[in-house]
C-alpha cells in the first residue's frame, strides 16, 4: 500500500448527465471524495475539474491538467466517484486505467464502483463498467437525437440564436417571432439584392452604412461584450447565407448538420437529402 498519497481528485459533469437528471454535481463529487480522502489520512494535492465536457471526449481540460501533475509526479493517487467520470468510452478509460496512471506510478480509484488499481482482482471489474458506460454513451445520444429530429419534424425552430430578424417566443422558445429591431436590416439586405447588388457589394454598403453584424446584435440583445474576438463586420459569406436561407419565407429547414459520431463531436454537414423541411411555421419576412 502506498504510505504517503498524494492525491488528485478528479471531478466532470456533462449537459448529458444533466438530462438524466443525474444527482451528480461538481460540487457534490468534490464533497464526497475530499471526506473519503480526510477518512484515509491521505494528502489532498488538489481538484481537476471538466464541467459541462462530454465523457466520450477525453481532452478536457481538467483531465489533462491531472495527466501532467502525474507525469510531474505531483501526485500518486487519482480519486474519482465512479468511471463515468473517468469517461465513458471503454477503449479510452481503459487506456487510463490500464496503461497511462500505471506507467506514472499512480494509484486510480473510482469510489462507488468499488475499483482500487492496487488490488490485482479488479481487471474483469472494471472492463465491465467501461463497456456498460460507453453503451450508457450510445443509448443517450440515441434518445437524444430521436428527440431532435421529432423537435424538427413538428416544425419548431431549435437552435442557441434565432436567425437575424427574429426572435424567440418568451413563451415558447421553439417558436420564431419576427424581431422589429433586426428585421429591417435583413429586409434591407434583400432589398439591395433586387437591385443588383452582389454578395460582397452589399456587404460594403452595410459596413459604410454602420450597421451592426449578426454577431453584434447577438451581443447587444443579451447586453454582453464582444470578448470572444469575433470580426463585428459583415462578409460577403454572411449575406450569401442570409439570402439563402429558407427561414425568411416562412419555412423551417433543419437537421443540415451533425457529429461524427456520439464518441466524435466533430460538426460535419448532412447531404440535403436528410435535411428536414417544414413549410409556413411562422411569419415570413419576405414575400
Amino acid at each position: 500500500m502506498q504510505e504517503n498519497c498524494m492525491v488528485g481528485i478528479y471531478a466532470r459533469l456533462s449537459r448529458d448527465d444533466e438530462r438524466a437528471g443525474e444527482s451528480v454535481s461538481i460540487e457534490n463529487q468534490k464533497e464526497m471524495l475530499s471526506r473519503y480522502v480526510r477518512e484515509q489520512g491521505w494528502t489532498l494535492y488538489d481538484y481537476y475539474c471538466d464541467d459541462g465536457v462530454s465523457g466520450t471526449t477525453f481532452d478536457r481540460p481538467g483531465l489533462n491538467r491531472l495527466v501532467q501533475d502525474a507525469t510531474d509526479r505531483k501526485i500518486n493517487l487519482v480519486l474519482c466517484k465512479d468511471l463515468s467520470r473517468l469517461g465513458r468510452d471503454y477503449i479510452e478509460a481503459g487506456k487510463y486505467t490500464d496503461f497511462v496512471f500505471p506507467s506514472l506510478g499512480c494509484r486510480f480509484i473510482a469510489l462507488n464502483d468499488g475499483v482500487d488499481t492496487i488490488r490485482k482482482n479488479n481487471e474483469m471489474l472494471v472492463i465491465l463498467k467501461n463497456v456498460m458506460n460507453d453503451l450508457y454513451a450510445r443509448d443517450t445520444s440515441s434518445k437524444i437525437k430521436a428527440v431532435k429530429q421529432s423537435t424538427f419534424k413538428s416544425g419548431k425552430y431549435v437552435g442557441c440564436y434565432a436567425p437575424l430578424g427574429y426572435r424567440k417566443n418568451t413563451e415558447d422558445k421553439h417558436i420564431l417571432e419576427i424581431d422589429p429591431v433586426t428585421a429591417p436590416v435583413v429586409r434591407r439586405i434583400f432589398d439591395l439584392r433586387l437591385q443588383g447588388y452582389g454578395f460582397r457589394k452589399i456587404a460594403l454598403q452595410l459596413n459604410a452604412e454602420k450597421v451592426p453584424s449578426p454577431r453584434s446584435f447577438y451581443y447587444m440583445a443579451e447586453g454582453r461584450e464582444n470578448l470572444r474576438g469575433e470580426t463585428p463586420y459583415w462578409n460577403d459569406v454572411t449575406v450569401k447565407t442570409i439570402l439563402r436561407n429558407e427561414v425568411y419565407l416562412g419555412h423551417m429547414v433543419q437537421n443540415k448538420t451533425g457529429t461524427v459520431s456520439y464518441k466524435n463531436h466533430k460538426q460535419i454537414s448532412k447531404p440535403e437529402s436528410e435535411w428536414i423541411r417544414v413549410e409556413h411555421t411562422h411569419e415570413p419576412l419576405i414575400s
